[in-house]
């Protein structure tokens, strides 16, 4: 809709725009934001040599491990490109973690299965893969920056709300904790083909909860949640019409979704699972680092 200016001039009506979605307000937030090596530069200066990026993924997935990384970049050899993993897409994250791997000074990976999720909750179970991340790093860093948290680890943190959308070091090691963990369940959805693992990466996305209330869960399926429980037995709405992952901006409008097998669903479904999935991963972005913000 227009509507006339000051000056006599139509200009569009902001007020007559839908309204941005959570989702979307945050990755516009994300996408402001300058990633640099401003928090290394301090780091070096208080006299640390190797200084190391941290971050998990998987953190808000129903399904399989939560997944970290750490990462010694050589300040030395600037690899262009790196951000927030969650705004690169996937081809260009491949690239990147192919040159990560080549030329930081350390980097590694690490996982905590669902079983110990299942056992010391979620939130633990991201601090002990990232933990595990650090403790394969060699050489030992002697400082870390870490997205929103600290870990119990015997050398100076420093924990950085959006730190993977501003710091060089741990948007590296978010880059190699996503392509990691986006391989495994790759690898996984030939064993569970059901759930469509590799286009969700195992988070609550239309088709993935459709899956659960048909076939159940998978022994990795993260037994603890209540979210997975109630799906399966058919206590939670489906949900599908949320602002964010509404039915019509999926192609499934007027499906009758709620009466339909996952193998009759509409393949426009599964085709929008991974831009589901890149939602709900910003959304568990932004919640880990309100609570670490709160700490």
């Amino acid at each position: 809709m227009l509507r006339p200016d000051q000056n006599g001039t139509t200009i569009p009506d902001e007020s007559s725009r839908p309204a941005l979605s959570a989702s979307a307000l945050k990755l516009r937030l994300l996408k402001r934001l300058k990633c640099t090596t401003r928090f290394e530069k301090a780091a070096w200066s208080t006299g640390a040599k190797l200084v190391a990026g941290v971050d998990e993924v998987g953190r808000g997935s129903l399904f399989g491990c939560v997944a970290a990384a750490a990462c010694i970049l050589n300040p030395d050899d600037r690899i262009r490109g790196l951000r927030d993993s969650k705004l690169l897409a996937p081809e260009v994250r491949e690239k990147l973690a192919t040159r990560i791997r080549k030329r930081a000074i350390a980097w590694s990976v690490a996982e905590v299965d669902v079983g110990k999720i299942d056992e010391i909750n979620i939130y633990h179970a991201s601090l002990l893969a990232m933990k595990l991340a650090v403790e394969r790093l060699e050489p030992r860093p002697d400082y870390l920056l870490i997205d929103a948290v600290t870990i119990d680890f015997d050398c100076p943190q420093k924990k950085i709300i959006h730190g993977d959308a501003l710091s060089a070091s741990i948007a590296a090691a978010s880059i190699l904790a996503k392509v990691h963990r986006d391989a495994i369940l790759r690898s996984l959805d030939s064993v569970y083909p059901q759930y469509g693992l590799a286009h969700n990466k195992g988070y609550a996305t239309p088709f993935h909860k459709l899956a659960l209330r048909e076939h159940g869960p998978s022994p990795l399926h993260r037994q603890s949640w209540a979210a997975v429980a109630a799906l399966c037995a058919e206590q939670l709405p489906l949900d599908l019409c949320d602002p964010e992952l509404g039915v019509s901006e999926l192609g499934v409008s007027e499906l009758g979704v709620s009466e339909l097998g996952v193998s009759e669903l509409n393949v426009s479904l599964l085709n929008n699972e991974e831009l589901a999935a890149e939602q709900l991963e910003i959304s568990e972005e932004m919640d880990t680092e309100m609570e670490g913000s709160e700490e």
